[in-house]
């Protein structure tokens, strides 16, 4: 038993070494902006000092509180309808939120299904899959989301629809990379000589293993699905008016920018604040997750 004691010990420094440099590491600042905008999506009713669509024309193009003529009962101004800039604000978080989330479950969850039957079956079924992942991937998603929404209506059940084949195909070609590469494993084989089905081998054994790469890959899409979202807002295919998006937010702002920039300029920080967040969080926890770095 004593004779086992210095490699308990390395081990338990080096443990301790990769806990503190995990701590160290820690994007505290991006965690802290999206634990806002989440709270905030979540508390929008009674975070929201005012009611995000009702119009206001007395009130119309107020100033922030910091800048003369402005006020503290509206801190972030007022847009050109006499609308609050920040109840608006926190109620398009909860917008880019809902259809982040749900792409990502509805794309993400397709992408997953496919890159586990397309890295493990035989070479004609991927070579199918593979080939309808580059037709996605090499169509325009803003001409497609045009063309979209303009068939089906603009909603935001329409945005939702549009990108999830884009997330897809992403997560399609990640996780069939990984599956490639985990299907060679001994763990494997083993399955297979002692009878266990595809479906088991998939499910019970390569999926925990992907599981990692899925994490990572929903998180940095996250960020892009915002923007790709705001965009469409912008163009006016997105999230339909009066309701608060903030894509919507800078589009209506844009005709004010040299003289009333605070209709845009709050919503345009708060997209950047937020993608470049979730992004910093993406790579943080791509390094965490990586098994190279589980024992340096």
């Amino acid at each position: 038993m004593i004779a086992h004691w210095p490699t308990a010990l390395r081990t338990g420094g080096t443990r301790a070494r990769r806990g503190a440099r995990l701590l160290r590491e820690t994007p505290m600042i991006p965690l802290a902006i999206i634990g806002v905008i989440v709270l905030g999506a979540i508390f929008a009713p009674f975070l929201a000092p005012y009611d995000p669509v009702k119009i206001d024309l007395t009130h119309a193009l107020k100033p922030p509180f910091f800048q003369e003529g402005g006020s503290t009962a509206h801190l972030l101004g007022t847009d050109k309808l006499g609308r609050d800039v920040l109840s608006r604000l926190i109620y398009g978080g909860r917008i880019s939120l809902v259809v982040a989330g749900a792409v990502i479950v509805v794309g993400g969850g397709i992408g997953t299904f496919l890159g586990l039957i397309s890295g493990y079956s035989a070479r004609r079924l991927d070579a199918v899959i593979q080939r309808g992942v580059e037709a996605v991937l090499s169509l325009p998603t803003i001409m497609v989301a045009l063309v979209f929404v303009y068939v089906v209506g603009q909603s935001l059940l329409s945005v939702i629809l549009v990108l999830s084949p884009f997330i897809a195909a992403r997560f399609t070609r990640m996780v069939r990379g990984d599956v490639l590469r985990i299907r060679e494993h001994n763990y494997v084989a083993l399955a297979r000589v002692a009878g266990a089905s595809d479906a088991r081998i998939i499910f019970r054994h390569i999926l925990p293993n992907v599981a990692s790469t899925i994490i990572v890959i929903a998180t940095l899409e996250i960020g892009a699905i915002i923007l790709v979202e705001a965009s469409l807002s912008f163009l006016g295919v997105g999230v339909p008016a009066p309701t608060p998006a903030w894509g919507l937010m800078i589009a209506d702002g844009r005709e004010y920018l040299s003289t009333k920039y605070w209709m845009s300029l709050f919503p345009g920080l708060a997209i950047m604040a937020t993608v470049l967040s979730i992004n910093w969080i993406g790579d943080w926890l791509r390094d965490i997750l990586d098994p190279k770095r589980q024992f340096v």
